[in-house]
């Protein structure tokens, strides 16, 4: 697999500009659920600082930090961020989902962040980062002080690039890695263990998730076989130019057209980072490649809009009820 250093460029690139009033609660007791959970919530927003990251820069989020959650029987999304990401990746549509109604909790996965990469090449990742929702969903669930107000009924799924892998995992998609150990070049990390015939223990499912968007999911381990496993409803996202592990846009584009159910299908005329959040101008200035987005004149920020508010209607329309 190739290695690439775009890890802590993404985490700093996806700050972005504020949106309205989520309430935040920061997961930070537990090194295995460090995140976040946005929720609705009546109080202002302001800064919540999160930290410095690996490579020292300071970061934050838009919220109304711990303020009382408003609302019952709320439906919940859980995030799953692309390799080598951070929890708040896709913050605006995290926000987004939050404002209108929606309980949505990310965490960052363990070994496969921004701050840790130990386990980013190793075949571990493809089982790992499954479980990792598991335990997300079990807390939530059974252990999140606010439990109460969750309507367990009520589960989506939202999963960008190798969080897209992570939910069709989630749905049922075991990963074949056939196609992956015949093209791997290099001598260290997965493609190691896979030339010396290792392979992974199939990921776990989970079939309290009852619908999920899936966004540009890295197609390395996805086949025509394997995909018809998904029996939930769900969103396809993909972008036209493609990016770093998802390739030129042509791979995830033969994953979409083995999609079975009809799917709600779209297509974004720009590149892989275009699905991140919008970068701030700082963030910009000092990592244009990825808050720069192909073609030369795409607007992120505008297409956030209309992406968040698809987002926000869909998981509406499929929690019934919820968001709404």
């Amino acid at each position: 697999m190739r290695k690439t250093v775009w890890a802590f460029a993404i985490a700093l690139c996806c700050l972005g500009a504020p949106a309205r009033a989520a309430g935040i609660q920061l997961l930070d007791s537990d090194p295995a659920l460090s995140g976040a959970i946005w929720y609705p919530c009546a109080a202002e927003p302001t800064h919540v600082a999160l930290g410095t990251l690996s490579v020292g820069a300071e970061f934050d989020l838009n919220g109304a930090k711990d303020c009382p959650v408003t609302g019952a029987k709320l439906p919940l999304v859980i995030f799953s961020h692309g390799r080598g990401a951070w929890f708040g990746a896709n913050h605006d549509t995290e926000e987004a989902l939050a404002d209108a109604g929606f309980i949505v909790a990310a965490i960052n996965h363990p070994g496969d962040t921004a701050n840790d990469s130990s386990r980013r090449d190793t075949l571990s990742v493809w089982g790992s980062r499954p479980a990792d929702v598991v335990r997300l969903l079990d807390f939530m669930l059974k252990d999140w002080k606010d439990r109460a107000v969750i309507d367990p009924a009520k589960v989506g799924f939202f999963g960008f690039s190798l969080g897209g892998y992570t939910g069709l995992a989630l749905m049922g998609t075991k990963p074949d890695f056939t196609w992956l150990a015949a093209n791997c070049k290099e001598t260290t990390g997965a493609c190691a263990q896979l030339h010396n015939g290792e392979t992974p223990p199939d990921p776990p499912q989970d079939a309290r998730i009852s619908t999920a968007v899936i966004v540009d999911p890295a197609p390395a381990v996805l086949t025509r076989k394997n995909v018809t496993a998904i029996k939930i409803p769900f969103q396809f996202w993909r972008s036209q130019f493609g990016g770093p592990g998802v390739g030129d846009g042509s791979p995830v584009a033969r994953v979409a057209g083995w999609l079975e159910g009809k799917p709600d299908m779209h297509v974004v005329p720009a590149g892989h980072f275009a699905f991140l959040a919008p970068c701030a101008p700082e963030q910009a200035a000092a990592i244009p490649r990825i808050c720069t987005d192909t073609p030369v004149g795409f607007d992120r920020a505008s297409f956030h809009r209309e992406f968040n508010a698809a987002v926000v209607r869909f998981f509406g329309e499929q929690l019934a009820g919820g968001g709404q």
